[in-house]
């Protein structure tokens, strides 16, 4: 905008942060980097999502002449096979680049965030290796377009080539909501009251259950105790 660079990132990088620095490379030619502080946007911890801001002012000259803005593609075009670029910050060695091919389309993946609460997410599964220190980095198409956040990845001893990112539709309308307001705080937040488990496709008929999120856990003093909400419920709705 007018006064500030805004920069998607996970909300699991940002969490918790009292202080965000944030590192612009430069031509190999030019000397070293720019690091310039940054405050946080806004952020949405049920689909891991952030955004931070940058004071153009603070940006010197030439470094802001070097940032290009990436094009945000549309992930619901991605077909399975498609070739692409997955880029970020690995094991925070600097940039680095891995190349892979989408894996699968709309896998349902539950994560933890660092407050114990639950994400249930359908993410794009990718065998670009994706790393610790990608997080918040971008998935690109062939294009060069952006059609995902990388997020996550399984790791195990057994397991190989497992990486998610949000897509870019998901993750678009939520970005736009995130720049144009301020951020909530605790006080002013609602706050639902429980955790659950998605109820899929595949769950619904084997257990001839309907689709939904089944209650595991309802917080004492909360609306959804306070309106009736019980473990073992499946919301299968809301909002009508």
């Amino acid at each position: 905008n007018e006064t500030e660079l805004l920069i998607v990132t996970n909300n699991h990088v940002i969490a918790g942060a009292t202080n965000l620095t944030v590192l612009f490379s430069v031509d190999e030619g030019k000397d070293g980097a720019s690091a310039v502080e940054a405050q946080i946007k806004g952020t949405d911890a049920s689909k891991d999502v952030g955004v931070i801001a940058v004071p153009l002012k603070d940006i010197p000259a030439e470094t802001l002449s070097e940032i290009k803005v990436a094009t945000i593609g549309d992930s619901s075009q991605l077909m399975v096979g498609e070739q692409v670029v997955a880029i970020g910050n690995a094991l925070g060695y600097g940039q680095s680049v891995t190349t892979g091919i989408i894996s699968a389309l709309n896998r349902d993946v539950t994560l933890q965030n660092d407050d114990g609460s639950l994400i249930n997410n359908s993410l794009i599964q990718t065998d670009a290796a994706i790393n610790p220190g990608n997080s918040g980095g971008a998935l690109l198409n062939m294009k060069g377009e952006v059609i995902g956040i990388n997020s996550s990845k399984y790791s195990d001893t057994t397991v190989e080539g497992m990486g998610f990112a949000i897509p870019s539709n998901m993750a678009k309308p939520i970005i736009e909501d995130l720049i144009t307001r301020e951020e909530v705080t605790d006080d002013r937040a609602a706050y639902l009251g429980i955790s659950g488990m998605n109820v899929t496709a595949s769950v619904s008929s084997a257990y001839n259950m309907p689709e939904g999120v089944f209650i595991k856990e309802v917080t004492k003093g909360t609306a959804a105790e306070k309106y009736g909400i019980q473990q073992g419920d499946i919301l299968t709705g809301f909002d009508g």
